[in-house]
Formats: structure tokens, sequence, C-alpha cells
């Protein structure tokens, strides 16, 4: 909804005005401020917009959730580079029902820009693996499936990572 710059402009300018209500000893006040400033400093590290696409696609709600992806009209200037791979990343998973190829861009930028977590870094490897055997690129997948094994720590993709290897036999 806001820009990267003016979230934290805000934050700055609650603080402000939380340490002053402190200093008038209007503590409640300050303490209110604070804690309202806090969720613009939040926000700043976790976009509101990639928020919401990601609880739509909980749901199984693409058109949802692109609706919300679509409201971040200028990604490298309103999104901080762990976000930006996330909103391609998300654009990698709505695409991929339709149109491989692009699919295969917005993961690769995804996984260029960085994932924070390990679990979503090994399910873009995986979708690309996928991709990669779809246009008959052995090797590649073999590599892509290794490199999300061993980012899978919990082993919640151990049944896809196994499907995908079962296939490729036939390849």
């Amino acid at each position: 909804m806001f820009n990267k710059n003016i979230k934290l402009f805000i934050a700055g300018l609650l603080i402000a005005v939380a340490v002053w209500q402190f200093i008038e000893g209007e503590i409640g006040n300050g303490i209110a401020l604070i804690l309202l400033s806090g969720i613009f400093i939040f926000l700043y590290f976790k976009n509101e917009m990639i928020l919401l696409a990601f609880l739509r696609l909980r749901k199984q709600d693409f058109p949802g959730a692109k609706k919300w992806l679509d409201k971040i009209k200028d990604p490298e200037k309103a999104l901080v580079p762990k976000q930006q791979g996330y909103y391609w990343y998300l654009h990698g998973l709505m695409v991929s029902q339709t149109n491989m190829t692009q699919a295969e861009k917005f993961f690769k930028r995804a996984i260029k820009l960085g994932l924070s977590m390990d679990h979503d870094l090994a399910m873009a490897k995986l979708n690309l693996a996928g991709i990669a055997m779809t246009k008959r690129r052995k090797r590649e997948a073999t590599t892509l499936l290794s490199e999300a094994k061993k980012l899978d720590k919990h082993g919640m993709l151990n049944d896809q990572i196994r499907m995908m290897k079962e296939q490729m036999k036939k390849i």
C-alpha cells in the first residue's frame, strides 16, 4: 500500500511523537505509539500485499492472489530484495498452471533475488526441476532435484521428489 521508504518515515515520525509523549509524562500514549510504529516496521520487512496474496494461495484462490499481487505496481521500488524474491515466486506459482516458460523465468528470478525460508527455496527448485523435466533437460532436472532435497530439511517435499525421480526414469 505504501512505498517502503514511506513506511520507515511514518515509523520514525511515530517514534519521535512517542518520545515527545514520554517527555510530557503521557506514558500510555507513548507506549501505544511505539506499538503502532512497530506495525509499520513489520510491514517494511513483510509487505502487506504479499502476505495477503499468500493467504489467498492457501485457500487455492489464484485469481484473488493475482489481484493482490497486481496492486504492487513497481516491485523494484516498492519492495526490498527478499520481498521481490517472494513476489516473483508467487507469480511463478500462479503462472506455472498455464505458461511453463514464463514460470521458469519467474522462478529463476526469485531464486536469484533470494527467498528467506529454505522450504520456499526448495519448492521453487522443485518446480524448476519439473519444468526442466518437461523440456527434456534431464541433467538440469537431476541437479535441481538434489538441491531441493538438500534444502528440504523437514521432509515436507519427499513425496513430490520421489514422484519426480520416478518420472525421470521414464525419460
